[in-house]
């Protein structure tokens, strides 16, 4: 999932009544929530119905289906196809990081406040860091870093851009859960500029 410079605010964005683009506030929304980033890992790797996302995070399909419409009307997944299961039509939901990068990303205007869409967002985050860590396996090749630094304008944006690369390779290397010859990792970065 990629945030990318979107402000989230009300008058950003496509233009809804335009129909060409969902409306920022709703996307941010959508991905405020530990069970639908879950989902948006899930549905990296390949396409899943409501049925096979329950049953991988444990939930019901009710809940899994209410989960699913929220990040489809929000524009962040698509349904990717449908098939016939015991007398009904299941729909197949894809998220597709090439696409996220793509969808119209406005400008944040330099100096305004975080909106509480943007907030819930990073509550989210931590959430869900804290469910990961208690499946933390130790061992050589984790990597963890925390900082608050004040850098040079062009370092902030050369490092930036670097871990935008390094997040879109992770995201398109990722194989449906539990596939052989794979291993299970967590990676979450929150790169934000700070107020002085």
């Amino acid at each position: 999932m990629s945030l990318g410079d979107d402000d989230g605010g009300p008058d950003t964005g496509p233009d809804r009544d335009s129909g060409t683009g969902p409306d920022p506030t709703a996307r941010l929304r959508a991905l405020a929530h530990p069970v639908r980033m879950r989902m948006l890992s899930l549905l990296t790797a390949s396409a899943l119905t409501a049925a096979e996302l329950a049953r991988e995070l444990d939930l019901t399909h009710a809940n899994a289906s209410y989960h699913l419409r929220h990040l489809l009307a929000a524009g962040v997944i698509q349904a990717v196809g449908e098939e016939r299961i015991r007398g009904g039509v299941a729909k197949r939901y894809r998220y597709d990081p090439d696409a996220d990068v793509e969808w119209p990303q406005p400008a944040a205007v330099e100096g305004t406040q975080p909106t509480p869409q943007h907030r819930l967002v990073y509550a989210a985050l931590a959430t869900e860091l804290r469910r990961r860590s208690a499946s933390l396996r130790r061992g050589p090749g984790n990597f963890l870093t925390d900082a608050e630094f004040w850098v040079d304008p062009d370092t902030w944006q050369e490092i930036r851009d670097l871990i935008a690369e390094a997040s879109g390779r992770l995201h398109r290397a990722a194989q449906p859960a539990r596939t052989p010859g794979t291993v299970r990792v967590s990676a979450t970065v929150a790169l934000f500029r700070m107020e002085d």
